[in-house]
């Protein structure tokens, strides 16, 4: 699993609280902790989870390569994919990881979830199975992903309304009363793809946030007072391909 050297130094602390000691601890050092290299801020791990076959590896390939497979095949282990984008003036490294939705691989696919800070469970509108089996995944998601973890619940394949199962309702009532973000996806037409990870993205970016401001404002509490210092200067510095149809 490739984590930042960051995240390799804080040991037991959660993945989200790795990052927002890192953005205090950076203030102070004048770049970003979680940076690993000089093009983007944070490294965000994201696992893509639910039954086989619900279209987890085309929304995988759709978002970070603007790919759709018709005659995809069922994921054998693990693989991941990375995209970079913006999230509020950041720039974010996305690595999401396509585990796969087979019985058999379910006890390889737990030790993915350590030090991931996002997950999107996904189910296929016209597979009812499917939909009744997120609670399955859920339960396995919390008791091997860390208790922050955000989630965000994918009623995929959208663009076959015409064979229905589960309702958009139905997704939206299971969504809230587990409190989570819902969206319903096409991985072929691309609709909501990208709309799902910014939403989940900025998420765990706000969390990441907030932390950091928590963890800041402890740390100058307990500092001896040293007068005010006012700062006018500006703080901020000036695949795994498989072969697939580019759209």
């Amino acid at each position: 699993m490739l984590k930042s050297d960051f995240d390799r130094t804080l040991g037991s602390h959660s993945p989200l609280d790795r990052f927002a000691l890192g953005s205090e601890r950076s203030e102070r050092r004048g770049c970003m902790a979680s940076r690993v290299d000089h093009e983007y801020d944070y490294l965000f791990k994201i696992v893509l989870i639910g039954d086989s076959g619900v279209g987890k590896s085309n929304i995988l390939s759709r978002f970070t390569r603007n790919e759709f497979c018709l005659e995809s095949k069922s994921t054998i282990g693990v693989e991941f994919a990375t995209r970079t984008l913006q999230v509020e003036g950041k720039t974010v490294k996305a690595q999401i990881w396509d585990t796969a939705g087979q019985e058999r691989y379910r006890a390889i696919t737990s030790a993915y979830y350590r030090g991931a800070v996002g997950a999107l469970l996904v189910y296929d509108i016209t597979k009812r199975p499917t939909f009744e089996n997120v609670q399955r995944w859920l339960r396995e998601l919390r008791d091997h992903a860390d208790s922050n973890i955000v989630i965000m619940m994918t009623g995929n394949k959208s663009d076959l309304n015409h064979l229905r199962s589960v309702s958009e309702d139905d997704g939206q009532t299971l969504a809230e009363r587990e409190g989570l973000s819902f969206l319903e996806t096409s991985a072929l037409e691309a609709t909501n793809v990208e709309k799902a990870f910014q939403t989940i993205l900025t998420e765990i970016y706000h969390i990441v946030s907030k932390k950091a401001l928590a963890a800041q404002e402890a740390v100058s509490t307990t500092l001896p007072g040293q007068g005010t210092t006012i700062n006018v200067s500006d703080a901020s510095g000036n695949n795994n391909k498989r072969g697939c149809c580019s759209t």
